[in-house]
């Protein structure tokens, strides 16, 4: 049961590789949506981060290092 799962999967990633590279308009779907999620992990990663800094400079527990950081 495994194996077949496994050859079918390995199958369908190959079919899919060849409908994509013989195939513009897939290509070009792929790329847009490869953008799309690279814009929102993207704005996710800012938006953790400035809650991150946001978090430290309320408490005061980031300007210490953050001054040393910038002293060297």
């Amino acid at each position: 049961m495994d194996k077949t799962f496994i050859m079918g999967l390995a199958i369908g990633m190959v079919g899919g590789a060849l409908i994509v590279v013989n195939c513009k308009k897939a290509r070009n779907i792929i790329k847009k949506s490869q953008d799309e999620v690279m814009e929102k992990v993207n704005a996710a990663m800012d938006e953790k981060l400035k809650a991150f800094e946001d978090k430290s400079s309320s408490c005061g527990c980031g300007t210490d290092y953050n001054q040393n950081i910038s002293e060297d």
